[in-house]
């Protein structure tokens, strides 16, 4: 329509950040933008950034580099830098590409129709401030349009773990939990505009602690009362931490026949030496307990986790004893990454213990056969089964849907009045690298 504004977002990292840009883009939305898929059609274009990965700050700046032909072409194109980068650098971002019109902090980005506002106006707008005000309560409801058959939904921010490698308690803020009924309100309108499959969001998502009418909720009794709205299939939840998988969590793995078979448990490292230089607060042994208690309650539960190699000052023992534990674990699936330094955290003092960068690539080489070996022989042991999928979108064979399993694993069927949102069983008929395909039941 005449007079809208076009807005491109870029989305780094996590599946918050997924969240987030949904977020923003709805916030926006009240200033006339609409969504684009390339950069070159926006009015504004926007990098919503994740300081977890590699060399995380000097991607966004390489990625603003790209941009700046775009913004001689376009004087009045607005560019702006969101998300944990945006707050661990905000003012070296603005120092380094003057490209840059405005840059928003994880907690701050419900401001951004009066950012933009002002950056139309001409102004370089930083706003990295931790918010008394709760920016879930001051963004606007979800328009009603359609949506798919997924959906994230962020129920608890921040953390108060302080890991020895990891920049979330500085970039995020300390744990807060968003109130039940403002997440079973949001969660009711999801379901309303077609939503089958909620997956709940957090750093560290099983300390939830969100106020109910009856006092603090859990993040099990969150997980009950949501399986309670008709029309809600399926629930999942990450990324958890050890140190935070209550007792009635684990038993609702086990009650709750709408949460799916499948857990995010990293344990980032099999040594108890390594664990206590992380500060992880727990022991490998700690960890083995959990995983059985967890199985005992879901047997049949797919364990995934995070993994980092080459922490300082890690040996070849200790390396084995993340390798034993993967053994012993069974992973139906894992993340595991080479240690690299995060500017602030306790771990980039160590200079000192660093460990060599080939040693540290074959351990991570050795750690990633291991684990796909793993996922292969569980995703292999699927073949003959029935299995619920809940197909999502067309494939790229004519006739083809995709969805996902129980598990997790991406399945693909051919079959007539497929739909997306559709949810039925599907008889497994082979195992592929990355996928399944089945024929339905």
């Amino acid at each position: 329509m005449a007079g809208t504004k076009k807005l491109f977002i870029k989305t780094y990292g996590c599946q918050m950040n997924v969240y987030d840009s949904e977020r923003m883009a709805e916030a926006l939305g009240g200033s006339g933008y609409e969504e684009v898929t390339t950069p070159e059609e926006a009015d504004m274009i926007l990098l919503n950034t994740c300081h977890i990965r590699e060399k995380a700050a000097e991607k966004v700046y390489s990625e603003l580099g790209r941009f700046q032909g775009l913004k001689a072409e376009k004087p009045d194109l607005k560019i702006g830098v969101a998300g944990c980068v945006a707050q661990a650098e905000g003012q070296e971002i603005m120092r380094r590409q003057p490209i840059v019109d405005l840059v928003v902090g994880p907690q701050s980005y419900h401001r951004l129709p009066e950012m933009e506002a002002k950056a139309g106006h001409g102004e370089k707008v930083l706003d990295t401030e931790f918010p008394e005000e709760d920016k879930f309560e001051k963004l606007k409801a979800r328009p009603k349009a359609r949506r798919g058959p997924t959906a994230f939904l962020t129920v608890q921010e921040g953390c108060d773990k302080f890991c020895a490698f990891c920049v979330v308690p500085y970039t995020r803020g300390a744990e807060v939990s968003r109130p039940a009924a403002r997440i079973l309100g949001e969660a009711q309108d999801l379901v309303e505009r077609g939503v089958r499959e909620i997956t709940l969001l957090g750093q560290n998502v099983n300390a939830y602690h969100g106020a109910g009418a009856d006092g603090d909720w859990s993040l099990a009794r969150l997980i009950r009362e949501l399986a309670e709205i008709d029309g809600l299939e399926r629930l999942r939840f990450t990324t958890s931490h050890p140190n935070d998988m209550a007792d009635d969590l684990i038993e609702a793995h086990g009650t709750c026949a709408k949460l799916m078979p499948y857990l995010h448990l990293p344990v980032q490292s099999g040594s108890d030496r390594v664990l206590k230089a992380m500060n992880r607060k727990h022991t490998r042994e700690d960890y083995f307990r959990l995983i059985e208690r967890i199985r005992a309650a879901r047997p049949d539960i797919h364990i995934s986790g995070d993994f980092i190699v080459g922490f300082p000052g890690e040996t070849d023992e200790d390396f084995e004893q993340t390798m034993d534990l993967v053994r012993r674990v069974e992973y139906g699936t894992a993340f595991s990454f080479k240690y690299s330094a995060r500017p602030g955290t306790p771990a980039a003092e160590k200079g000192d213990k660093m460990v060599d960068p080939q040693v540290a690539s074959a351990r991570l080489t050795a750690l990633q056969d291991l684990l796909n070996a793993q996922q292969r022989r569980l995703q292999d042991a699927m073949v003959g089964r029935e299995l619920g999928v809940l197909f999502e979108k067309p494939g790229r064979r004519p006739g083809q849907m995709v969805g996902k399993s129980d598990y997790l694993h991406a399945v693909h069927v051919t079959a007539e009045g497929l739909a997306p949102g559709d949810l039925r069983r599907v008889k497994i008929t082979a195992s592929h690298p990355n996928s399944l395909t089945g024929e339905l039941v």
